[in-house]
């Protein structure tokens, strides 16, 4: 998101090279989609309530609230 607000939308707005966006809004696409199914099968797996699973899926809109799902809210593996 940030490569794609920070260099590929200037890219096409300031110096008039609209392909930047296209590829990397691609990217970014498919990366929220891989997100959203990451979600649900935490939901299925984790055995999350529906209500965490609505607060992971509406932290995906906010900036850099996916860094707080990954950091709070899965749980961290133990080595041995």
């Amino acid at each position: 998101f940030l490569v794609l607000l920070g260099i590929a939308m200037p890219l096409k707005y300031i110096w008039g090279k609209p392909e930047m966006v296209r590829q990397v809004g691609m990217i970014h696409g498919l990366l929220f989609v891989l997100y959203i199914l990451a979600v649900l099968q935490a939901k299925i797996i984790l055995g999350w309530p529906l209500r965490k699973t609505a607060l992971a899926m509406l932290l995906s809109v906010i900036p850099f609230g996916t860094f707080y799902v990954t950091g709070r809210m899965i749980p961290k593996l133990q080595s041995d």
